[in-house]
């Protein structure tokens, strides 16, 4: 029997670990689909010009979708496999783009972005599982950081198909652009048949001799005797059989002692990751530079694409360094950066903005005040490379790397489900919070972002540079409210002292029977 993958595709980790990261693109180009339309006439006409709470209404349907995709993973991943369970989501996304692109009222537009939603829960609940799972120690945040810069592509490549489209008058003008989207979910979907199984997954299911074959394609040139071949190996074999002497996995592990204070760390990094503004700023910020004070449909088109490339330019730092420069420095002074910069959003929008007439409503805007409004554009692109240079990769690494095998895939469910849970949120309460309340809305965010700054601080250990099996010897330190005292030489091992472990282990099993 065949191995069911490519094994020269195998041999290449980064292959491996960033074609699934299509599955993260998949959210980029959600993000972009509806940016790009706020202002659209077409669009308004086509579905009675939805006020600020129901165009919030049909941006959330999306993450409310993803909501569920999420937790369908704490089934899917566990029963399906890691791989079987990202090919489903783009499946799930050609359905919802069909709806999407055939919409003629809002509740068949909101249908399709539910079950489009429900394909990006599923991919960024179980892609960022897979990749910790098949990447070694070394570049493992590295391949899971590819990631969010997959979104990142994914709102740029949207973007300028839009834009592209936006010189066609008509429904086309939104259609094509919805339609084309799933193209990338094909390509996801058929491409993912040539990759390999999760070797974690496959001994927890008893497949060890396919899980070694994998790891030593993966890591060791396809050389089963390979030293980090079978450190990793051994690794995974005590991780499990250690898991399985606990009893069998049920929702009630998420509270066992040393899982729980895990499962707080990984949804409560989602959360802030949101609280952050970023994604505000990214579906509205049409009405953010509106309200900065620039006109014209075409102008704002072309200041929302500066923002969108810088995105994706600002990620390619940290996906090269973030394994050098560790989590906790990331997050911390990401959100202490994010948060200076959206304070002078706020403070420029109060200082310098009046109330006015926008698209025949009533709102705060900069009015003939050039400086001004330049100044609030820079602070914003300032913001986004904050945080596509810290918060956006480390979000998506350390959640996926913290949890033991036993829980994964519920853990990681439930920490991307809170994620989507204020995604969902803060799309439907973003615009009347811009309507209402103006530019008091960034020092909302920008709030959040220095309260986020102090729960990393004191919370969240160091895990760079050790394998997922290490990274149980980090939260054994303890430390709970004082993370910068765990060294990031804790857990280190080598291939004699996980064999020596064994021995001990053994040895006392032994001396038990007897």
């Amino acid at each position: 029997m065949g191995k069911g993958y490519n094994a020269r595709i195998a041999s290449n980790p980064y292959i491996v670990g960033t074609f699934a990261c299509i599955g993260g693109g998949l959210f980029g180009l959600d993000i972009s689909s509806m940016s790009t339309v706020l202002n659209n006439p077409a669009y308004a006409n086509t579905f009675n010009n939805p006020g600020s709470n129901a165009q919030g209404a049909i941006v959330a349907s999306m993450p409310a979708g993803s909501l569920m995709g999420a937790l369908s993973v704490t089934y899917l991943g566990d029963k399906l496999g890691r791989k079987k369970t990202v090919i489903f989501s783009g499946l799930f996304w050609v359905i919802g783009s069909i709806l999407q692109c055939a919409s003629v009222d809002r509740g068949m537009l909101c249908a399709g972005r539910i079950i489009s939603g429900y394909a990006v829960g599923l991919a960024s609940t179980v892609v960022p599982v897979y990749q910790s799972e098949i990447a070694a120690p070394a570049i493992r945040g590295r391949l899971v950081s590819f990631q969010q810069w997959s979104i990142t592509w994914g709102i740029l490549f949207q973007y300028f198909v839009q834009f592209g489209c936006s010189y066609i008058n008509g429904t086309a003008s939104f259609r094509i652009p919805w339609g084309l989207q799933m193209i990338p979910a094909i390509i996801l979907s058929l491409g993912m048949t040539v990759f390999p199984e999760s070797p974690r997954w496959l001994v927890d299911h008893d497949r060890e001799a396919e899980a070694l074959e994998i790891l030593a394609d993966l890591h060791g040139g396809g050389n089963e005797q390979d030293e980090l071949v079978l450190l990793e190996f051994e690794e995974i074999k005590q991780q499990v059989h250690f898991e399985r002497t606990e009893g069998a996995k049920s929702w009630s592990d998420l509270l066992k002692p040393g899982v729980l204070r895990r499962v707080v760390l990984g949804s409560s990094l989602q959360m802030w990751s949101q609280l952050t503004g970023m994604n505000v700023m990214m579906y509205y910020v049409v009405y953010v530079f509106e309200g900065a004070g620039l006109t014209g449909r075409r102008a704002n088109l072309i200041a929302d694409s500066v923002q969108y490339v810088l995105n994706v330019a600002f990620t390619v730092p940290a996906i090269i360094y973030i394994d050098k420069w560790g989590r906790r420095p990331m997050i911390i002074y990401g959100c202490l950066i994010m948060g200076f910069w959206l304070y002078l959003v706020g403070g420029l929008q109060a200082r310098f903005g009046e109330w006015g007439t926008l698209n025949g409503a009533t709102t705060w805007v900069v009015v003939n005040n050039g400086a001004a409004t330049k100044a609030i554009i820079v602070c914003s692109y300032c913001f986004v490379c904050s945080f596509a240079i810290t918060m956006g990769p480390a979000s998506w690494t350390y959640a996926a790397e913290i949890f033991p095998m036993r829980v994964r895939a519920k853990a990681v469910a439930l920490s991307t489900a809170t994620n989507w849970l204020f995604n969902f949120a803060l799309a439907w309460a973003a615009p009347p919070m811009l309507a209402n309340i103006q530019w008091k809305t960034y020092f909302v965010f920008g709030t959040f972002n220095f309260a986020a700054c102090i729960h990393f601080f004191f919370c969240f250990p160091e895990t760079a540079q050790r394998s997922l099996e290490e990274i149980e010897e980090v939260f054994a330190q303890g430390h709970e409210y004082s993370a910068w005292a765990v060294s990031r030489s804790v857990g280190k091992k080598s291939l004699s002292d996980v064999l020596a472990n064994k021995g001990d282990e053994k040895g006392s099993l032994e001396k038990s029977d007897v």
